[in-house]
């Protein structure tokens, strides 16, 4: 599981998923959320501005994210 580092209260899905490299552009992110491949917590997240805060994990393509503060 790799872990990202915060220093903010929190960080939207769709920053998240590029600071972690995980995409390579805001519309890939947006296409990936949109089609219901990102999970946050476990469950299905369809809304990029999703707020993304210590603790939580998210999950796209077999790979998790775990933030950390």
């Amino acid at each position: 599981m790799e872990k990202i580092q915060i220093t903010t209260e929190f960080i939207k899905l769709d920053q998240l998923l590029k600071w972690a490299n995980v995409v390579s552009s805001g519309s890939d992110a947006k296409h990936i959320i949109t089609e219901e491949m990102v999970k946050v917590n476990g469950e299905i997240e369809t809304r990029r501005g999703k707020k993304i805060r210590v603790g939580d994990i998210v999950e796209f393509d077999g790979k998790e994210i775990e933030v950390i503060a």
